[in-house]
């Protein structure tokens, strides 16, 4: 199981060196890719060069464009969404392809639904995982549902890898743990304490080893 630490304001990046050796995914969230634009991937990996840099586009549109400059800027993993056209999927794992990379697709848009990601959706080769993702602003607006954490298990039944999101940190570690996703996101449980390090080797020491290999890996 993966550690993807997720970046989201300018002032994390301070913490990116406490990072090395504990980190497995480096995200830079779409706040800081908004703010600062590719320089954000290229200032990560050269902080952190050797750690793999997702960056969090949430692309729906302009495919080719977006990925071309993400991958271009040494970013070894984007976010596409799963309301995205199925050319506009195409054309990014394309590209990803080209650069060696690969592509997220994420279910936030439709979290809370009994079935996340159209069955009619085709996922390319160079799509690595499924997003299964919680909403920060309904989080914060009260939602408290673990729909996310119990989708993991459909996703897995589906055949698919999963990259889990949402309001995870120490108090919710066990339950996610649980459903073993390949790859669990953690956001503001690390970046926002008093001691990032601590917390992020605190939850990576407490992840099973899978074994699965990174999707550039696989046969």
């Amino acid at each position: 199981m993966l550690l993807q630490v997720a970046i989201d304001k300018p002032e994390h990046m301070g913490i990116l060196p406490s990072l090395r050796g504990v980190a497995d995914i480096i995200e830079v969230g779409t706040p800081v890719l908004k703010r600062f634009g590719v320089a954000a991937i290229t200032t990560v990996r050269e902080i952190c060069p050797d750690i793999p840099v997702l960056a969090d586009t949430k692309t729906v549109d302009g495919g080719m464009l977006e990925a071309d400059m993400v991958f271009g800027a040494g970013a070894a993993f984007m976010t596409v969404l799963s309301c995205a056209s199925q050319a506009t999927i195409n054309v990014v794992s394309q590209c990803a392809a080209k650069f060696g990379g690969s592509v997220i697709v994420d279910t936030i848009t439709e979290s809370g639904k009994a079935t996340l990601l159209s069955v009619d959706i085709v996922l390319p080769e160079s799509v690595a995982y499924v997003a299964v993702h919680s909403p920060t602003d309904a989080r914060l607006a009260g939602d408290n549902s673990t729909s996310h954490i119990d989708a993991v298990s459909a996703m897995h039944a589906r055949g698919h890898r999963v990259s889990l999101a949402g309001g995870i940190g120490p108090a919710t570690l066990d339950s996610v743990i649980a459903v073993k996703p390949e790859i669990l996101v953690v956001g503001s449980a690390i970046t926002e304490s008093e001691n990032p390090k601590e917390v992020a080797s605190w939850i990576k020491q407490r992840l099973p080893e899978q074994n699965l290999g990174w999707p550039w890996d696989r046969k």
